[in-house]
This record gives C-alpha cells, structure tokens and sequence, in this order.
C-alpha cells in the first residue's frame, strides 16, 4: 500500500471518529492572502523556526488577532467589542509595519 493511501485511510478513519468535527474555522474558507504576501524567503525562514519550536514576531501576532477575532464574533458587550476591535487594529498595523520593513 502507498504512503498516499496509508494516509487518505487514516484521514478517512479519523473523518468517521468525528475528530475533526469541532476544528476552529470549521465550514469557512482559509484566507492565505497575508502568506503569499509574504516573501518566500522569509516564508521558508519561518517554516524553519516553527520546525524548531520557534516562531517569528510575525507569526505570533496572526495567531493574536486570529484569536481576538475569534473572541470578537462570540462577545456580546458592545464595550468588550470595541477594546477588542482596537487590540485587532493595533496588531494589525503592528504586523503590517513588521511586513513592510521586510519588502
């Protein structure tokens, strides 16, 4: 049997137990509009580092605001969304600053 195959059946087996039933951006489509911005040079650094259990200052703040968007759409209080609506913003000029100096 081939990799490929070895892998569909475990992917199909793990399908069937529901294991990937409660995955965070679950049914949404994936914006890699921000990765292919990125440099490829800097894109194979980074795959590098995450390798080693390290990521860059980049990396982090998509995490950041990926879960403060997250805390966003589940928030209620229209206070609570406006400080959270401004910790996005801020981290977003943060890694577009980050992004530019390395054009």
């Amino acid at each position: 049997m081939s990799f490929d195959r070895i892998v569909e059946a475990l992917i199909k087996e793990a399908m069937e137990r529901g294991e990937f039933d409660s995955l965070p951006g679950q049914g949404k489509p994936i914006d890699l509009t921000q990765y292919f911005e990125t440099p490829e040079e800097v894109r194979i650094a980074n795959s590098v580092l995450k390798n080693a259990g390290m990521t860059s200052r980049e990396v982090d703040l998509l995490k950041e605001i990926a879960e403060l968007k997250q805390a966003l759409e589940a928030a209620r209080d229209e206070k609570k969304k406006q400080t959270i609506a401004k910790q996005i913003r801020e981290k977003q000029i943060e890694f577009n600053l980050l992004m530019e100096r390395q054009k």
